[in-house]
């Protein structure tokens, strides 16, 4: 009997996972909760957008090109679903809702591909209105053709902050300035890793320089102060500390902020996959091996859902992953792909992702020096004041305890957004590592679900 396959997410990793099943003569189950395939970073416009791929995609238009083709070609021989939430994963079964109806789908071989999203460390201020995510600030101009304010502040760290920038500038829209909290020291310093993909090192020059020639003031090595602004008008600006402690304000009517990605790791939790700390990355990670198999039977993870190294790695990875499965379950796969190469490629990959961490590093430091009064969880409005006095009164020095004193990660997101920077200030707070406050555990539903359902059960 053929096993059978269910694909979580249609990105890079997914799509090319499903496309390596079908070669092998499979037709698995294409899950995503997005309303057509590519992800995040080649997401597709809505009907009746007309903006040309170079527009929208930049550098990566060829890339994403290839990949919305292969899916296009894959439609007929998968069983796909759009608009559809996994909202838990029990054993060989993912529970799933579109719209108002929920159901089951019975799997031997599970390859999520959860995509990563931002990591965010809170700044004073992040809660009034106008204040986005970098992410989100492209999800705006990707699916909605617009910008997010008509005066812009980005900030934050990475890839991501430089490539939504120049994205707006080349859609004409206004940016007030580019905030960076990493040093060009930093980056110096990770020039040999980096140069494992020279390619991706070029296009990351290629941003600056469109920032340089729209003349976008760049400022490195700041410390964020404060979003300025007010309950009823929303952001009015960005105050930042530079090197040499001199404070600045840049007048604003929205900002966009982030630190890199992380990846998303819900699914997996539910899943009951082990997890492991990174020390270098100052997070917990499902544990993997080379090709993507997770301490659990029958579950790969592949993208940026396990390892944060970007679409060309998403790629190589959703393809090891679909091989390892086959080659688990007896399925010969002659010809349909080197093993060899693309773990060869992915090294590559991770050194040239390890480049990045060093170049933009997350910003732990910062969680130390906030404010009391600045909110951590923005769901359920807790500061970091009191984070912080859970651990001294409560003595609550582990991440899920102090959940249930203070809950902070119990809202929409489940920490998504607040669980890493809410553990940094807890073990800043009690002077612990940072491994041994650990990290939230998952809960189903990993997002809220319509009262009224109807149950549709998946064959």
């Amino acid at each position: 009997m053929a096993p059978r396959v269910v694909i979580i997410g249609a990105g890079p990793a997914g799509v090319r996972a499903a496309q390596t099943f079908v070669q092998a003569g499979l037709r698995p189950a294409v899950v995503d909760e997005g309303r057509r395939d590519g992800g995040q970073i080649y997401r597709r416009q809505p009907d009746g957008f007309s903006r040309s791929y170079d527009t929208l995609y930049g550098t990566e238009a060829e890339r994403a090109a290839s990949l919305h083709q292969s899916f296009d070609a894959l439609k007929s021989r998968i069983d796909y679903l759009p608009e559809t939430l996994v909202w838990n994963i029990s054993a060989n079964a993912v529970h799933t809702v579109a719209g108002t109806r929920y159901g089951t789908l019975p799997f031997d071989v599970l390859i999520i591909c959860s995509g990563a999203t931002d990591r965010l460390m809170p700044v004073k201020g992040w809660h009034q209105a106008g204040t986005y995510s970098l992410g989100g600030a492209q999800v705006a101009l990707k699916s909605q053709g617009c910008a997010i304010g008509s005066r812009t502040v980005m900030m934050g760290s990475g890839p991501l902050l430089y490539l939504v920038s120049a994205q707006y500038v080349k859609a004409g829209a206004q940016i007030a300035a580019v905030l960076d909290t990493s040093t060009f020291m930093q980056r110096l310093a990770a020039l040999p890793r980096l140069l494992a993909i020279p390619a991706a090192l070029r296009k990351g020059i290629a941003l600056t320089r469109v920032l340089s020639a729209a003349r976008v003031p760049v400022y490195r090595g700041v410390q964020p102060v404060e979003i300025k602004g007010s309950p009823r008008a929303g952001v009015s600006g960005v105050e930042v500390a530079l090197p040499d402690g001199k404070r600045l304000e840049f007048a604003c009517d929205a900002v966009a902020f982030g630190y890199h990605l992380r990846p998303e790791t819900q699914l997996a939790d539910l899943a009951g996959c082990r997890f492991v700390f990174d020390g270098d990355a100052r997070q917990w990670l499902p544990e993997i091996d080379g090709d993507g198999r997770s301490s659990v039977k029958g579950v790969y993870l592949a993208g940026d859902g396990a390892r944060v190294r970007g679409a060309d790695a998403a790629e190589r990875t959703g393809r090891l992953a679909a091989l390892a499965a086959l080659h688990d379950h007896g399925v010969q796969t002659p010809g349909i792909a080197d093993t060899d190469a693309l773990r060869a490629e992915l090294a590559r990959f991770s050194r040239f992702a390890a480049g990045l961490r060093d170049a933009f590093p997350w910003p732990a430091k910062l969680a130390a020096s906030l404010p009391d009064e600045t909110i951590v969880c923005r769901c359920e409005a807790i500061t970091a004041g009191e984070l912080r006095r859970v651990v001294r009164e409560a003595g609550a020095q582990e991440a899920n305890r102090a959940k249930a004193f203070s809950r902070v990660g119990m809202g929409r997101c489940q920490g998504r957004y607040c669980g890493h920077a809410g553990a940094e200030i807890i073990a800043a707070a009690a002077c612990v590592p940072l491994s041994s406050v650990g990290r939230l555990r998952g809960q189903a539903p990993v997002k809220p679900l319509p009262v009224a359902l109807t149950e549709e059960e998946a064959q």
